[in-house]
């Protein structure tokens, strides 16, 4: 399988709390549903569902999972909900157990294990697998040189700081630009995949 990351993304590097004011305010975070005015139905929203599509898999980590267990089923009848309530998921977590997995189809992957988990998944056979927010989870996989493709919704704000995906600690970890498409809000979707190490 192919590991895909899928950001909103701040020009300054924040992903924290996209979609609303109490989703995350980790550290204070004020900015809560920041995307709202450069989201665009046609590009950003063409881009994320262009990315469920092509997903054989998703994969969480605890605060995004619960977020979107919270959100989806009760959506169920839209093309988009029935496949975000059917698709397999995995969430990574130390603290949910497996009573706790209410939404459809989803496996838990205990956090000890988990990028020994992933690394399973990845090399076993499928498609894409799809990690969609899950900021810790996803530093975490970029950092393991595990990061196939980074879908980069990049928007035109500066936020000042917040939950970032990227990796500290001076690693290198190349990546290509294999497209880019630019919203009328000014949103950039970026898509990059991994490239050879120099």
């Amino acid at each position: 399988m192919r590991i895909v990351i899928s950001e909103f993304i701040s020009l300054d590097g924040v992903v924290q709390a996209p979609g609303g004011p109490q989703e995350d305010t980790d550290g204070g975070f004020a900015h809560g549903g920041w995307t709202h005015p450069f989201f665009d139905p046609e590009v950003v929203g063409g881009a994320f569902d262009a990315a469920m599509r092509e997903a054989d898999a998703l994969l969480f980590g605890r605060r995004t999972w619960a977020t979107m267990a919270a959100a989806w089923p009760e959506r169920a009848g839209d093309p988009f909900a029935d496949r975000m309530n059917s698709i397999r998921k995995y969430v990574v977590s130390g603290t949910l157990g497996e009573s706790d997995l209410t939404w459809d189809n989803t496996t838990l992957l205990p956090g000890a294990g988990a990028v020994a988990e992933v690394r399973k998944l990845r090399e076993s056979e499928g498609g894409n697998l799809l990690v969609m927010g899950s900021p810790t989870l996803a530093r975490t996989l970029i950092a393991e040189g595990l990061a196939d493709e980074l879908r980069l919704i990049v928007m035109p704000v500066v936020l000042g700081g917040g939950k970032s995906v990227f990796p500290e600690g001076g690693a290198k970890f190349p990546f290509e630009l294999v497209s880019t498409e630019r919203a009328n809000t000014g949103t950039l979707v970026n898509v990059y995949r991994r490239a050879e190490a120099e």
